[in-house]
């Protein structure tokens, strides 16, 4: 009996979790994320505000059927601090809660003669480095993601490229129109893309740098895209890029680019991963320059433009597009905040180590939540600044 009893207890450990807002402006779907290591094996979870249950996530981050992380989302008031309860079960499965992101990858199929009736879906995609159009294999051209502000598919070749799907209203658009509205959903009021990028950084790809200009993800071994977590409240995507020759006459480098985004949220947090210490290399970043577009900086990291454009051919009517684009970087990772050129406004980077991070954010001037004028979008940049600067402070009881 005493041994059913140890059993019993060891598969349910529950413990409270502090949530501090530190400013005086409410906050809303603030990621409070919980690493698992010191708990033992986790199947399932519940997590309380008081006496409602609240909705949360369990993610295996390396992919080895262990559960790495919890992931739930809190809404504060100015200055208010919350307590949750959180319950961890070693059996069970996952609870299931409505979908606030969506991630997919799909392989392509010519002979669907409708553009978004694709339905491959593929977890992970692995090409060898002289794979001659790595581009062409995916639906999209790369893996896409969203939450109910944004939409952003990268491309699956050697620019790496973020690409960006404007929405007229909140909500997951993606699963529906797969980056190709039709001439139907524009009617029903589903967004499109917005933005032409080409050779560009796009909104913040991550490149190398030769000393005077961004270079491409090549040659490598092998790049790899694939989905990690798929939701309901953040979903997480990777780019893997093996024996990357980043610089001439240098060791090369595998790397882990790993894409977050949150519910409720319309910047992406992206976090850059070696297998070996690069304080030595020089690597880029940056955001398009939109035809025209009025620029803006702080000179401590945040870089942001507005302009108008049009976007890639495959969108309804072509029709001009305007968005607002922002990166933010730590100011000790930037070596460099290059002057602005026809194509980008551009950072030259570096690390101590093995590990940088840095968030990109944009806007579509079709939102009818969103920003209309360039005004508007910096003045809004300069309060998200403010936000990241002071996240929530999150203390285990």
């Amino acid at each position: 009996m005493a041994l059913l009893a140890t059993i019993a207890a060891n598969a349910q450990q529950t413990f409270n979790i502090s949530v501090k807002n530190p400013s005086k402006t409410d906050r809303t779907d603030q990621p409070v994320v919980l690493s698992l290591e010191k708990y033992g094996e986790v199947r399932s979870a519940l997590v309380k505000d008081g006496d409602t249950e609240i909705p949360c996530q369990l993610d295996d981050i390396d992919l080895d059927e262990q559960f790495d992380e919890l992931c739930f989302l809190a809404d504060l008031k100015g200055k208010e601090q919350k307590t949750y309860t959180v319950t961890l079960y070693a059996d069970g499965e996952p609870r299931p809660y409505p979908a606030r992101v969506y991630a997919e990858m799909l392989m392509r199929n010519d002979k669907v003669k409708e553009k978004n009736k694709h339905n491959n879906f593929v977890a992970s995609l692995s090409v060898r480095g002289d794979c001659a159009n790595s581009y062409n294999l995916l639906h999209h051209h790369g893996v896409d993601f969203e939450s109910e502000l944004n939409g952003i598919r990268i491309y699956f070749d050697k620019r790496q490229t973020l690409d960006l799907y404007g929405k007229f209203q909140k909500r997951l658009e993606l699963e529906a129109t797969q980056f190709y509205t039709q001439a139907d959903q524009k009617k029903q009021g589903y967004g499109d893309d917005v933005l032409w990028v080409g050779n560009t950084f796009g909104l913040g790809a991550f490149r190398g740098w030769d000393g005077q200009e961004p270079t491409m993800i090549e040659p490598v071994k092998t790049r790899t895209q694939r989905i990690v977590a798929y939701g309901p409240l953040r979903t997480i995507v990777e780019i893997i890029d093996q024996g990357w020759q980043a610089e001439a006459g240098k060791p090369a480098v595998n790397m882990t680019l790993r894409y977050t985004q949150y519910a409720g949220h319309r910047d992406t947090d992206v976090d850059v991963y070696f297998n070996r210490d690069v304080d030595d290399y020089r690597f880029s970043t940056g955001i398009i320059n939109v035809k025209d577009s009025k620029e803006y900086s702080d000179n401590k990291g945040l870089r942001a433009c507005w302009g108008t454009d049009y976007p890639s051919t495959d969108t309804v009517k072509w029709s001009r597009e305007t968005v607002g684009l922002g990166i933010l970087l730590d100011k000790a990772n930037i070596i460099s905040e290059e002057p602005a050129n026809k194509d980008n406004y551009t950072f030259v980077v570096g690390t101590k180590g093995r590990h940088l991070c840095y968030k990109v954010v944009y806007c579509s001037a079709n939102e009818t939540f969103g920003f209309h004028t360039a005004d508007e979008w910096f003045d809004w940049l300069k309060l998200w600044r403010k936000e990241v600067d002071q996240p929530v402070k999150v203390t285990t009881l």
